[in-house]
């Protein structure tokens, strides 16, 4: 019997995806029970009260600040984080003659600077940010610079089988005064200084949306991948179903021909028995009676050609 890959794709897929869906629903709940900070004067004084043993997760919103801003070199815009990146882009001849575009990365810069946020207040420093989930960069610039074509250089790249087309510069920056929501472990050192970092266990999140918008999402989420676990479970399931009863029912035939094969040879050996037995009749229905003892016992209408040896 074949292995129904097919099937088996499906039920890993199935499985797979309700792993996620499990994942983000329990990501979804773990953040219903954050505490939420109403405002940065507020955490200062829950920091105060909370247990020096276990981390204390908590949700604050504010906007992005830093005393010393990153400036974009080609937008001019004022960031925290700034990543650049460089691309050549290119015409590559392939082994079919034709020419296909592709891109190889030349650079790639990322740059950060110590940042917080505000809400007027009071301040807490975000630390890590880049590491956490929902982190979403702003595109400040992008620019496409052509390659300078002069003869020598146009000759050894088409002897490479090369075309330069150009730089694609890119610029990617978070700005000073978004508004983010950051959920993580919260912090205060000796000065009182607020920091927010990674906990060793739970969730870190640096968002553009709320948390209700976080929960929310998360919950859609955990439904799609449950429904579509469902969905390959059940086309799995069919597919190996399917492939199990092909297989019995060939089994089945196979047994039911081998039985009626079988069968015909012993009639055959019984009837050559007799024959050696009275080789002087000459009964004219004899020769009948040979001929619907040969005929074929699949098709029934012709003669048998071929034995099944078991």
């Amino acid at each position: 019997m074949m292995i129904p890959w097919g099937g088996v794709g499906c039920c890993l897929s199935a499985a797979a995806l309700y792993l996620l869906g499990r994942s983000s629903g329990r990501d979804a709940e773990v953040l219903r029970s954050v505490a939420r900070a109403g405002s940065m004067k507020d955490l200062a004084a829950i920091l105060d009260t909370a247990s020096k043993v276990l981390p204390l997760v908590v949700a604050v919103s504010g906007r992005v600040g830093s005393d010393t801003p990153l400036i974009c070199q080609q937008s001019g815009m004022r960031g925290v984080i700034v990543e650049e990146m460089a691309e050549q882009h290119f015409l590559k001849h392939n082994d079919a003659g034709s020419w296909i575009q592709d891109s190889a990365v030349m650079l790639s810069v990322s740059k950060e600077v110590p940042w917080y946020l505000d809400d007027g207040t009071g301040r807490v420093y975000v630390v890590g940010a880049r590491a956490a989930s929902g982190l979403i960069l702003t595109v400040a610039s992008e620019v496409f610079e052509e390659s300078g074509r002069t003869l020598v250089r146009g000759t050894l790249d088409y002897l490479q089988g090369l075309k330069m087309l150009g730089v694609k510069r890119t610029e990617r920056v978070l700005p000073t005064g978004t508004s983010l929501t950051v959920v993580g472990e919260a912090i205060k050192d000796d000065v009182g200084t607020i920091r927010i970092q990674r906990p060793h266990k739970g969730p870190f999140y640096v968002s553009p949306k709320s948390i209700d918008q976080l929960i929310l999402n998360l919950g859609k989420w955990a439904k799609l991948y449950r429904l579509a676990s469902m969905g390959f479970a059940t086309f799995g399931v069919f597919l190996l179903a399917k492939r199990a009863i092909q297989h019995f029912l060939q089994r089945k035939r196979r047994h039911k021909l081998q039985k009626r094969v079988l069968h015909a040879a012993a009639q055959r050996q019984a009837r050559e028995a007799e024959g050696g037995n009275d080789t002087a009749d000459t009964d004219p229905n004899s020769k009948k009676d040979q001929l619907v003892l040969d005929i074929c016992v699949i098709c029934l209408e012709q003669e048998y050609n071929a034995v099944f040896v078991p």
